[in-house]
């Protein structure tokens, strides 16, 4: 199989994988969930695997515990393939998104679970204990049942209880998804800084585009048993290969085209670039809301400049979201949200307001229509 070339710091590595797929198949029955899935990760490498629901994420994750088998392919670990083994015998850590804890033991029996499964001696089991309870910041907590936890403390002790059995892999199956947003925050950073401090190779399911973007190294974006794309939060939000990656991580506008044969770009009477046109006449545009500047009275050329594109637009909403105010524009027809600053932004702006829509050439993602 073919080493990848990995970037960490914007600097280029080539390395061999620590944990190799190849080839995975999975069907139930006649319907195939995981369709031909190639992924190599590096050791000590954070990666997501994100995307919708039933997209086959969780599917994956489980075959690479093995708690599942694939219909077809490999599964290796430093070379050694691990395909038909079972779960306790491949050395990994899995965290569950319900936490899976055991109701009548302390938090220190649950977390010592898998060492008295291993035969460790009282003394040991007791020191990793303490260290792992530790390194989750829930020492003093050691006595108590999970009933008596909150959902960010139960989170802490599956994770603790994953990580003192000194895994070479930790895998983590939504583990944010029941807490609230405040907690969610809090336990990305802890669970990255965990991750870093140990060094371990994990892979990381999400639906959620923030904690893909904010925690991960590389990010896998899957679709319908398919990976889409795969690169760094950097180049999968800002070079995505897809409308779908486009659209599914971070907002983004989409518009009809039509390729003209200098290859600029007709949006409704509008004419724009982009620095890579699809090669199709049929095509999709799309610029992110965030990237799009208003012109309350600038009067619009509709045509583009050498490094911006530029469209007329009436104003038909308003929708304050907190930290932004989102823009709702008519574009002959089409809709763009454009979204600022509720520090910047001004409320005296009414409906059916006219302005000049303007962003950069480089914003501007084109895609063919079949895409």
């Amino acid at each position: 199989m073919m080493h990848q070339t990995i970037k960490r710091d914007g600097v280029e590595t080539i390395g061999d994988p620590y944990l190799s797929l190849e080839g995975i198949n999975k069907k139930y029955g006649l319907v195939e969930v995981i369709s031909n899935l190639n992924l190599e990760v590096r050791k000590g490498e954070l990666i997501a695997l994100l995307g919708p629901s039933g997209c086959g994420k969780t599917t994956t994750l489980r075959m690479i515990a093995g708690l599942i088998s694939p219909s077809a392919g490999k599964i290796t670990v430093e070379g050694r393939d691990v395909t038909q083994i079972a779960p306790h015998g491949r050395d990994m850590g899995l965290v569950f998104q319900s936490y899976a804890l055991f109701p009548h033991m302390t938090v220190a029996k649950n977390v010592a679970f898998g060492l008295e499964m291993r035969g460790l001696s009282r003394a040991d089991i007791a020191s990793k204990v303490a260290k792992a309870l530790a390194m989750v910041q829930l020492g003093h907590l050691a006595e108590r049942k999970p009933r008596e936890l909150s959902g960010g403390q139960q989170q802490r002790v599956a994770l603790a209880r994953a990580l003192v059995i000194e895994p070479s892999i930790l895998l983590l199956d939504e583990p944010l998804s029941n807490l609230d947003a405040k907690l969610r925050d809090e336990m990305r950073t802890q669970i990255r800084d965990i991750q870093q401090q140990l060094g371990i190779t994990t892979v990381f399911v999400t639906h959620d585009q923030v904690e893909a973007l904010s925690m991960c190294d590389r990010i896998v974006v899957m679709k319908g048993g398919l990976i889409e794309q795969v690169g760094t939060p950097h180049e999968i939000y800002e070079r995505p290969a897809t409308p779908f990656v486009a659209s599914f991580v971070g907002r983004t506008n989409r518009v009809k085209g039509r390729r003209m044969a200098d290859g600029f770009i007709r949006i409704g009477s509008s004419t724009i670039r982009s620095t890579k046109p699809a090669g199709q006449d049929d095509v999709v545009v799309m610029v992110r809301p965030h990237r799009i500047h208003i012109d309350w009275n600038a009067a619009s050329t509709e045509q583009p400049g050498e490094t911006a594109n530029q469209t007329a637009a009436v104003l038909s909403r308003i929708t304050f979201v907190g930290d932004v105010i989102q823009y709702h524009f008519d574009v002959d027809g089409s809709e763009f949200i454009v979204e600022e600053s509720t520090k910047k932004s001004q409320a005296s702006h009414r409906q059916r307001d006219k302005a000049v829509l303007s962003w950069s050439v480089e914003d501007t993602l084109v895609f063919g229509a079949d895409q």
